[in-house]
């Protein structure tokens, strides 16, 4: 039988190395650590008041954070209890951020997002009705970012990585409004470490880079492990050159610090790299390097890693020996700190090596034990997705409670000054009281208006959901698809059923929201478009480009391209002789959100003149909803909101195809959470 040694795809050490490196990113944002441990508890003796004791308290919990979360725990609650006892809001948001950070040290993730959600009530009523304090607003809004920070690191952990970015960004803006420079690069570099876990290798470099920037700036001794990161993602990218660069740029400036745990790591990367290219003597060098000193810092679950690294490099070369010795180490190590994913590539790795010696026995075994770890993963996994679904829940529930509660502070506060108003009015002048009865009034109005223009927007909506999957294109899509498997074999069959399914998905999912990301709107249009080439027989192509201009966070209402571009198609480029090509492209110009849907189709004035002469002429109803819902969307948003469409013109004034551009303010994501 013959038998080639897969190289090992699943890298447990690193995922938790970056998940580590995430952590203490955040964490480490808050003070600075100028005290040590027994000169703080000798200062909270000597100060007097209770907002200094407040204070060094947080200052111990925040330095334990590392070493005892159990004593992080302790500090944070005595800090939290007098905070509260003396009305110090500040000093308690700051005790809710190091107890949310005990709590995820503790993988008690539930706990931590309710203590880092309280800190965030906490740091907004601090801005909203700031108390006479020494505390700045700069500090209260770095608090809150953090908070949001600290959240995202929840969510990080349960891999919910959508909400994770959603609260980084939140953090990010608010560190720049502030100029926090530092925490600005930690924010960086966990949207570039999230990025890299999906996989979204050119946004993880942006986001990396920008991080390494800021570190170069400041003098900062995390820049090192930056570049490590980006080589990582070259070297996962095949772009060696690249990657060899970074890394040993890596290594000259690990060579100035005292960062051990970063340096091994580095070696670890450096034997996988020359591992690869068949270099063993060097890759062989580099992990002994990492050995080393993951033994002098006693990092079992680097080592075990390392261990695991040399099996597979003697198995590439055959020798067996060798290969189930260091394999067998590893397993042993993983064990001893029940390093389960370790566990599931060591035993993977051992029962190959034990069928190439023909022991099947004992492949056997380690096979039953690799499909245990594995089944192992996969329930704390699922584990882990019950309980995100649960955080989410009680996360939204909170939300509305708290905005409910807000609602009606801000309603007292209104009738209070609407009462003053009139009482002090009336006092002076009868007219005036008049006025205020009519501005009243007016205001009532408006808000009736506001209430209508959002129902019937919501209406609108809804119905281009039901235009955009009607029964008509799903029956021509599935028989076309039937088609397809008929002509052209099943599998080209199934991955057009997947973009159809895909298709389906995104608008029911996307059109219950009032904003969607633009990376999902391009989706959505690259399934629809796909399908719509199947079902015409490829009789077009098509181009979806971005301006560098458009952020990851903007957004725009879901469903309003495709009418436009169904329109093109099907009333511009099929009644066409021969092939044509429709063309998509987003920007910003003008500090508005524009998109250009372009075809070479007979033109919409040629179109029009062709449904006169049909018998089954019809009015586009998706269009007319659409553009009624560009005016609703510049009724509530009071910025402009419009479409234009024209002809292509040749010298003899014949069309020869249409421009629509779609005019949109422009919106974030993250403003729809703000509301939840």
């Amino acid at each position: 039988m013959h038998y080639t040694p897969a190289k090992a795809t699943q890298k447990p050490f690193l995922r938790i190395a970056v998940a580590a490196f995430l952590l203490l990113n955040v964490l480490s944002s808050g003070f600075a650590q100028e005290n040590t441990i027994p000169e703080l508890k000798s200062g909270l003796k000597t100060v007097k008041t209770d907002t200094a004791k407040v204070t060094i308290l947080n200052k111990i919990a925040h330095i334990f954070r590392e070493s005892n979360s159990d004593s992080t725990l302790f500090y944070a609650k005595k800090a939290a209890a007098l905070a509260q006892k003396n009305g110090d809001h500040y000093g308690l948001a700051i005790a809710c951020i190091n107890i949310g950070n005990a709590n995820i040290i503790s993988s008690n993730y539930a706990e931590a997002l309710k203590n880092f959600e309280q800190a965030k009530a906490l740091f907004t009523d601090l801005l909203t009705h700031p108390a006479a304090t020494a505390v700045t607003q700069n500090q209260i809004r770095n608090g809150l970012a953090r908070s949001y920070g600290s959240c995202g690191i929840v969510y990080s952990e349960q891999n919910d990585y959508s909400n994770a970015l959603q609260h980084y960004f939140k953090a990010l803006k608010m560190y720049q409004e502030t100029g926090e420079k530092k925490s600005i690069s930690k924010v960086y570099n966990n949207i570039g470490i999230i990025y890299k876990v999906l996989e979204e290798n050119n946004k993880a470099l942006t986001y990396l880079s920008k991080a390494y920037a800021l570190q170069t700036e400041m003098g900062e001794e995390s820049a090192p492990v930056t570049l490590m990161n980006i080589g990582t993602i070259y070297f996962k990218q095949k772009k060696d050159k690249q990657a060899l660069q970074y890394y040993n740029t890596a290594m000259s400036l690990f060579e100035k610090t005292n960062n051990n745990r970063g340096k091994a790591l580095l070696f670890n990367n450096l034997g996988e790299f020359y591992c690869s290219h068949q270099s063993y003597a060097k890759a062989l060098d580099f992990y002994n390097k990492a050995m080393v000193l993951y033994t002098e810092l006693d990092n079992k679950m680097g080592t075990a890693s390392v261990q695991y690294n040399i099996g597979t490099l003697y198995l590439e070369q055959k020798d067996l020996s060798k290969a189930l010795s260091y394999t067998s180490a590893s397993l042993m190590t993983a064990r001893e700190i029940n390093m389960l994913a370790q566990v599931k590539s060591s035993e993977k790795q051992l029962s190959d090596i034990y069928a190439l010696q023909q022991d099947y026995k004992n492949a056997l075994s380690h096979y039953k034990e690799y499909v245990a770890a594995k089944d192992s993963i996969d329930n704390k996994e699922n584990t882990k997705k019950l309980l995100r679904v649960e955080l989410n829940a009680e996360f939204q529930k909170k939300e509305a409670l708290q905005k409910i509660e807000m609602e009606k502070k801000e309603a007292v506060l209104v009738e209070q000054n609407k009462s003053h108003k009139l009482f002090t009015l009336f006092s002076v002048i009868g007219t005036l009281l008049l006025l205020g009865l009519i501005f009243v009034t007016y205001n009532r109005l408006q808000i009736k208006r506001r209430l209508t223009l959002q129902k019937e927007v919501a209406e609108y909506e809804q119905k281009a959901l039901h235009l955009q999957m009607n029964p008509h294109f799903v029956f021509n899509c599935l028989g076309s698809i039937s088609s397809f498997i008929v002509q052209n074999g099943t599998d080209s069959a199934i991955k057009y059923l997947s973009k159809f399914s895909k298709l389906m998905r995104l608008t029911l999912e996307y059109s219950k929201g009032s904003l969607i990301p633009i990376d999902k709107e391009i989706d959505s249009l690259q399934n629809y478009l796909e399908l719509e080439q199947l079902r015409f027989n490829k009789k077009f192509d098509f181009a979806i480009t971005t301006s560098p201009l458009i952020e990851d966070d903007m957004a725009l209402p879901p469903l309003l391209i495709q009418p436009f571009v169904e329109n093109a198609i099907l009333h511009g480029l099929v009644p066409k002789q021969g092939s044509g090509k429709i063309e998509i492209s987003f920007n910003v110009e003008n500090n508005q959100l524009v998109c250009s849907i372009t075809d070479d189709g007979i033109g919409i004035s040629k179109s029009k003149a062709m449904k006169e002469n049909s018998v089954t002429a019809h009015k586009s109803m998706a269009l007319e909803i659409t553009k009624k819902r560009l005016e609703m969307m510049e009724a509530t948003t009071s910025q402009s909101a419009h479409v234009s469409i024209s002809d292509f013109l040749d010298e003899n004034k014949e069309p020869y195809g249409t421009r629509v551009v779609i005019y949109l303010p422009i919106q974030y994501t993250s403003d729809t959470k703000i509301r939840i």
